[in-house]
């Protein structure tokens, strides 16, 4: 199970039953529900910024090949014999 930056885990039918006041006590960091432990969504403040995920992969990944192709060849004449010239 892959771990989720967050400062509370909380069961989908504990969130139900409590949802209002976890609502209202809602930290910077948000909230992960989770169903049978594992995480299917994060509850997060309205006002919460996304700018620490900018570059935050750099360094992760690894580009392999020209990413603007689709590697496959192909020629814009027909060689089909029905084709239009």
């Amino acid at each position: 199970m892959q771990r989720i930056n967050a400062s509370k885990f909380i069961n989908a039918s504990k969130f139900k039953e409590q949802c209002l006041s976890l609502l209202d006590d809602l930290g910077a960091d948000g909230l992960v529900i989770t169903k049978r432990g594992i995480p299917v969504a994060k509850v997060i403040p309205i006002g919460s910024s996304c700018a620490g995920l900018i570059g935050s992969m750099k360094g992760k990944l690894r580009i392999k090949g020209d990413i603007l192709s689709t590697g496959i060849t192909w020629e814009a004449q027909s060689n089909h014999p029905n084709a239009k010239p």
